[in-house]
Parts: structure tokens; sequence; C-alpha cells
């Protein structure tokens, strides 16, 4: 089933593909399919072919990579609106890491090949994807920069407010997934949530983080820019 429209409206505000405007956007939009999977599905492996580019319509998916031994350990949690896929999508090359379904979704499916077709019929559009690569390197590398240097606190409030912009106030999330996300121990990331907790700020349930106060924890995240 096609449905395009709905899909035009998800990428229309997904920092990816927004700045394409939104001729291009409904263009790539015309291409989807929309497909549902159940919990516990897995998308793709790492390794697999980068063949499709999905968008969350509802649901959560998974983005996790093995350990050493032998454990997963989660490196991003997407729901609605969440775009992902989408370098794999350009260069063709292999997965870096596993997709699971983690709650019963909708998603939108861009297949690789009718995206390069359609960018072959556009080359402007090309010249547009190329500029926003180039942008998300530069956000990768912002992002590697704040692992580097920003104390845990900063770089677990941050993530917190990254969560609750997707689930909402209420986030589905073990204090071990949360630990792998900012590179840091669950003890640590326990003791963290425990100030925040004492300070009214979260409150804490089994496998889940309820925001109480969403603009204390914005002022502990500090300014965008990793200062």
């Amino acid at each position: 089933m096609r449905e395009p429209g709905d899909l035009a409206r998800l990428l229309s505000v997904n920092p990816f593909f927004a700045s394409l405007g939104p001729e291009a956007v409904a263009a790539i939009a015309g291409l989807c399919l929309t497909r549902g999977f159940e919990a516990g599905r897995t998308l793709f492996l790492k390794g697999d072919p980068g063949d499709a580019l999905y968008a969350i319509r509802r649901g959560q998916v998974r983005i996790v990579a093995a350990t050493g031994d032998g454990q997963r350990r989660t490196l991003n949690v997407l729901g609605a609106g969440d775009v992902f896929g989408e370098v794999a999508l350009l260069d063709g090359r292999p997965r870096t890491a596993t997709a699971v379904v983690s709650e019963a979704a909708d998603l939108f499916v861009v297949r690789r090949g009718d995206l390069l077709a359609l960018l072959t019929r556009r080359p402007e559009l090309a010249i547009q994807v190329i500029e926003l690569l180039c942008a998300r390197i530069r956000w990768m590398s912002e992002q590697a920069e704040e692992a580097a240097f920003l104390p845990l606190d900063r770089r677990l409030v941050r993530r917190l407010i990254g969560l609750a912009e997707d689930f909402g106030t209420e986030i589905a999330v073990s204090q071990e997934d949360l630990a792998g996300f900012v590179g840091a121990t669950r003890e640590s990331v326990n003791r963290q949530l425990q100030v925040w907790k004492r300070a009214g700020l979260i409150a804490l349930g089994r496998g889940r983080i309820l925001i109480r106060d969403a603009d204390a924890l914005a002022r502990l995240a500090g300014p965008s820019d990793g200062s």
C-alpha cells in the first residue's frame, strides 16, 4: 500500500530531508511502500546490504550491535517520525548495525533501486542529497566531540531530552540501554538518575523513566553547541 502523502509529511519535518524542499520530498515520498511488522521482527542484520530506507509511522525500533561476549547492546531507540537507514540507502554498503522491531510497527519503506532511479532522472536532487550527507557528517563529528568532552550528567540529560522528544514524557528505556547510549556503566547512570529523582526531575519505574520537569532538565543540558 502506498501512502506518499503521509511519508511526505513525515520527511518534511525530518532534519535529513526537510531542507530538500517540498517538491523533492514529495518525489521521494512517491516511492514509498507501507509495511507492518510485529514485535521481535528483525528488519536487517549487521552486514546486510543497505537496500532500503525506513521511516516509522507507528511503533518502536531498536538499533543494536553485538558485544564481544555475544550480548546485544542497544545503540538507539527510534519511534514515530524517525527515519533511519538513509546513509546505507545511498552508498549501498553493508549495514553497520542490526535493527529490531521492539513494539509492533508500521513503517514506510523506500527501496534503494527506486531512489537511485529517481536521482538519475533528476540530478539536481542528487546534488541536494550530497549536501545533506555532508551535513550529517558534520553532525556525527559534533556528536563524537560531545561524547569525548562532556561530563556524564550532560551526556545523559541530553539523551533523555532527545528520547522525550520522540516518545513523550514517559520513556520505555532501561538503564542498561541508557548506559550504552552515553558510553558509561549502568551503575554510574543509576547514580545520576537517582540524583534527579530525589530532586523531583524524574520518576523511575521498571524499564521506564517519567520526565517530571522537562524545563529543569533542559537547563541542565546546557547550550546546544557543546560548550
